[in-house]
């Protein structure tokens, strides 16, 4: 097949590989137009569709979430998602379903595996019948027990040179740490004693990026998980990803032209696809991986789990809607990845800089009254401070020792309406769908805080609770599935319909959604107190005497221009007619 790559983008490759490998520049840009030959791109460019609609809504979850008594996870998964969630959840994001050794899949040993405990690729693809897919890439680190390390310590290709052996007097004290543990650890190889780089665990260690043969390694495996499916790929702790002596090795130029280089290669290859970058960083840092809309289609709106949980534990929505209001627009080819709650736990630090300590310590004590756990991370002075909030969102939210409350419920779902009503692509943890509550017992099992949210559930179990009309969980998971469906057919809900976030007093979030042909107006209505809130129409624009809440189906007459909302209610009002 002829190959069809303007020489803009062979210009465009040459510079970003200049910065990434000055000395192998020529012969990685013949790599790189080798790779794209064999992958097929054609005789004319590719054309992009379109990126998204209102239906993309994504489930965020393990592989083995789901487990039955026959059968692999994987087809318990896909059998639990099928029967429940469809017309609710587009994509399912399997987080790292590849042979691992620590962190719950994120210490890879081989990339381009399934483990055998969850399935096989097989078992992907049939979930991929049903559902668009999304994979993870863990790019800066992998497994001490991978075959590449193992080639590290025996002196081996390639692996020799896949990872970073550091001098062990080296000045690493402008390192940004996101753990306590150690930078370097030392091994023994067969070439004598060596220093790695170990930025999360000395299980996780770092591969070296300023080795070409990584980057290619890399694209081989990108590739491969997009043969077998993904439309999505998530790019793990990509904000570590270069390392540079002296520096902070947080968000370094090279790290962004990795990401870019990659964009810019999957314009031509696979233009379907979208990356999303995960950087739990402060917000300011965490929105530079947009670039200048030439680097992630997405990033994880990191800021927005710890300020709703804030909000609505404080009954004050004035900072959310404050920093909901400064949100930049995006370029048409970006937009936000909204979650109130995943794998990991509730990032502190995209709070910085918008809340000031003291609310810091206020929800640091509010999750460990409900029995939470703290990660801390090391400051370059050596002090510890907290990173990370291990509890399930649902624990973080419902009233202590009250779980199945009215008032526990209307508080969760509060929350979970909020992310669904702002602009960008909802994400939607599994335990979130189920109201989960925290696992105590398998923390103890396992001694790592972050089991808390991370609970597997048996089928039986959960049918059962679905099942029962009294349980707190059917009823979350009937009201959110029923949200989910009905924002699907809303064009309101693009994510690029226009938004406009209402200041209507401390206890609303208000958000007025636009479609992208102007025919299609809902104001999003939230009480984020324990109260009764009352409203004026003209505070929200609504001038018709008549609207429908879009999740309910109710039609709402005013009377003297006003109407209220119940604790912690939610209204997504249309005036009727629109």
């Amino acid at each position: 097949m002829q190959i069809f790559v303007s020489q803009d983008k062979i210009d465009r490759f040459r510079r970003r590989l200049s910065v990434l490998y000055p000395e192998h520049v020529e012969e990685s840009l013949e790599r790189l137009l080798m790779v794209m030959g064999r992958y097929g791109v054609g005789t004319e460019p590719a054309v992009e569709s379109e990126r998204w609609n209102e239906e993309d809504t994504v489930l965020i979850t393990y592989a083995d979430m789901v487990q039955a008594d026959e059968g692999t996870p994987l087809n318990a998964l896909t059998e639990f998602a099928t029967e429940h969630l469809n017309g609710a959840i587009k994509t399912v994001h399997l987080l790292p379903c590849y042979p691992w050794t620590s962190d719950d899949g994120f210490s890879v040993v081989d990339y381009r595996q399934i483990h055998p405990d969850y399935g096989d690729w097989k078992d992907v693809e049939a979930l991929g019948d049903h559902f668009d897919l999304m994979f993870d890439l863990v790019l800066n680190h992998c497994s001490a027990s991978s075959s590449w390390f193992k080639q590290f310590i025996a002196g081996h290709e390639p692996g020799r040179k896949y990872f970073l052996d550091i001098a062990a007097g080296a000045d690493l004290s402008a390192v940004t740490r996101p753990r306590t543990s150690p930078v370097l650890t030392p091994v023994h190889t067969r070439l004598g004693g060596a220093h790695v780089w170990t930025t999360f665990s000395a299980d996780q260690v770092d591969l070296n990026w300023q080795n070409p043969d990584v980057f290619f390694e890399f694209l081989d495996i990108f590739l491969l998980y997009i043969s077998k499916g993904s439309r999505m790929i998530r790019l793990d702790a990509v904000a570590f990803l270069w390392k540079k002596i002296g520096t902070s090795c947080l968000h370094l130029r090279e790290t962004h032209e990795v990401i870019q280089l990659f964009r810019d290669i999957f314009s031509l290859l696979a233009p379907h696809v979208l990356l999303l970058t995960e950087t739990n960083v402060p917000h300011k840092e965490n929105i530079s991986y947009f670039g200048d809309g030439d680097e992630a289609h997405m990033v994880y709106n990191f800021s927005l789990p710890p300020l709703v949980l804030h909000a609505l534990l404080r009954g004050d929505a004035s900072e959310l809607t404050k920093w909901a209001g400064s949100l930049p627009i995006l370029p048409g080819n970006c937009t936000f990845f909204n979650f109130t709650a995943s794998h990991d736990g509730i990032g502190m630090r995209p709070l910085q800089g918008i809340l000031p300590d003291s609310e810091l310590r206020f929800i640091v004590d509010e999750v460990q009254k409900r029995d939470g756990r703290v990660n801390f991370r090391k400051m370059p002075d050596g002090s510890e401070v907290p990173y990370e909030l291990n509890i399930t969102y649902y624990s973080a939210l419902a009233e202590p020792g009250l779980p199945e409350s009215t008032l526990s419920i209307s508080r969760f779902m509060c929350s979970q309406l909020t992310a669904l009503a702002l602009k960008g692509m909802p994400a939607v943890y599994f335990h979130s769908l189920t109201a989960t509550l925290n696992y105590l017992e398998g923390v103890e099992k396992t001694g790592a805080n972050r089991t808390i949210n991370r609970r597997k559930w048996e089928r039986r179990e959960l049918d059962d609770l679905l099942a029962n009309r009294h349980s707190f969980q059917r009823h979350v998971f009937t009201r959110y599935t029923d949200a989910l469906r009905r924002r699907a057919k809303l064009k309101c809900f693009h994510p690029n319909a226009a938004q406009q976030i209402l200041d209507l007093g401390d206890r609303c979030f208000a958000v007025k959604r636009t479609s992208l042909n102007q025919k299609h107006v809902t104001f999003c209505l939230h009480n984020f107190s324990a109260e009764h809130l009352e409203l004026n129409t003209a505070e929200v624009v609504l001038d018709a005497g008549q609207c429908i809440d879009l999740l309910t189906d109710e039609e709402i007459e005013f009377e003297d221009g006003r109407f209220e909302l119940a604790p912690y209610q939610v209204r997504w009002l249309m005036a009727t007619g629109s």
